[in-house]
């Protein structure tokens, strides 16, 4: 992504609930991949790239590496605003994420994953995202900017 260009972000607020929780109440590592979960979808279908027209295009994008960084921990029944934006997506896609307080604006948690194009029919792996996914991200920029 250059400078110049605004970043693509989406946000939800979420409630975690309590089958979110470990036996001490708070939320479990592993369910955050839910919550960023959430967020890219949005943020996706921001761009008219949605999961069903992933599998259309021909592509499906593993995730091929993430990591997070818990800064506090979250309680359950905890309102939550998480915040997705991508940074890259001229050879893999990465989104970032934060989580946080939905009340205080405190962050709670960072993230990123990464994911690459991988063509449904042959399994093979792009090393470049492919056009129909960069066209979406250029079109997005040229109608909001």
């Amino acid at each position: 992504m250059t400078d110049k260009k605004p970043a693509l972000s989406a946000e939800v607020t979420l409630v975690t609930s309590f089958q979110d929780a470990d036996p001490m109440g708070v939320v479990y590592h592993g369910n955050y991949f839910r919550f960023f979960e959430e967020a890219r979808r949005v943020l996706m279908e921001k761009i008219q790239y949605s999961y069903r027209e992933m599998q259309a295009s021909g592509y499906m994008w593993p995730i091929i590496d993430t990591r997070v960084k818990y800064v506090k921990p979250i309680p359950y029944n905890h309102e939550i605003r998480v915040v997705a934006t991508l940074t890259e997506w001229e050879n893999r896609l990465r989104v970032d994420y934060v989580i946080y307080d939905a009340q205080s604006g405190e962050r709670m948690t960072k993230a990123h994953t990464m994911q690459v194009a991988v063509g449904v029919d042959d399994g093979e792996m792009c090393f470049v995202s492919p056009t129909v996914f960069t066209d979406k991200i250029e079109s997005w920029y040229a109608i909001t900017h």
